[in-house]
């Protein structure tokens, strides 16, 4: 595949579903990634997410063997921050923690080269607290991809008040070698799609809080009368009720608005280890398919 883009050379830290989501997507358009964790076992169970990936695509026809050979060749994993150094884009995909991001920005400002573009995949997180821990503002924006990353078409860039408009060009020539639609966005805790989903979201854990409605209801409640392709009890699960947390807690924190604070059913929910599809129970149980069972 010829790719049309001056990056061809992308680096992803953070190997956990968004992060091997991300290289994946890169892979099959084409661009050489590398994905860095500091841990060899995170590593391991990135290799198998993307090894079953391919495989499903493959077995469902969307891709052919050749090419899912390819584009596994074309994806490197390293515990070694300064393998980094080559990349042209980097795209920071670890915990939603502006301390931790902040480190990781900080690292990388030092590694990679001076023309390299600093990206976060945050959902809630200011960008402008993140390109304050490095010295290339201008080159530092949000890149707020969607799960599961290689299916989700939409991409928010993050504009940030630094942000030069060189590095949203190259941005917007990315997505689009990565086939995603790309909206511009300000700098604001929630960007466009969690200041508008994560308000509907809570209130509907606040429906299971107050048993107004069983969680069944509720989902079958948006899907059939409002079209929804799932409800939003199965979305928070497959969001990660630990992320759809840390982004209430950011949105409160910036807005001071009752809708985007995370119930206490929320909290309690993520302190028992209920994360949702990835730890096997959240609002619904999940076999290994990932399909919602009873609880």
């Amino acid at each position: 595949m010829q790719v049309v883009t001056t990056d061809s050379t992308v680096a992803v830290v953070g190997a956990g579903m968004m992060g091997t989501g991300i290289a994946e997507t890169a892979a099959r358009a084409g661009l050489e990634v590398t994905l860095y964790e500091p841990d060899p076992l995170p590593l391991e169970h990135s290799r198998e997410r993307l090894a079953g990936s391919f495989e499903r695509a493959v077995s469902r026809g969307r891709l052919t063997e050749e090419s899912a050979a390819a584009a596994t060749a074309r994806v490197r994993w390293t515990t070694d921050l300064e393998d980094l150094a080559a990349a042209t884009i980097v795209i920071e995909a670890v915990k939603e923690d502006v301390d931790v991001k902040r480190d990781v920005f900080a690292r990388l400002d030092r590694i990679v080269g001076p023309d390299a573009l600093l990206l976060s995949n945050t959902s809630s997180i200011p960008i402008a607290e993140l390109a304050a821990a490095t010295g290339r503002p201008d080159r530092v924006a949000g890149l707020h991809f969607f799960s599961p990353v290689p299916v989700m078409s939409l991409v928010e860039i993050v504009v940030a008040l630094e942000t030069a408009e060189s590095t949203v060009a190259r941005l917007e020539s990315l997505a689009t070698v990565l086939g995603k639609h790309a909206v511009r966005t300000k700098d604001r805790s929630g960007f466009i799609v969690n200041f508008l989903l994560v308000p509907y979201l809570m209130a509907a854990v606040r429906m299971v809080e107050e048993g107004f409605a069983t969680r069944e209801d509720i989902d079958e409640g948006m899907k059939q009368g409002c079209g929804h392709p799932m409800g939003p009890l199965t979305l928070a699960d497959m969001i990660g009720l630990d992320v759809l947390y840390a982004i209430g807690v950011s949105l409160q924190s910036e807005f001071q608005k009752p809708e985007y604070a995370p119930p206490p059913l929320l909290k309690r929910m993520v302190a028992a280890g209920r994360l949702g599809r990835k730890s096997g129970r959240g609002f619904y149980e999940y076999a290994s398919s990932a399909a919602p069972v009873a609880g």
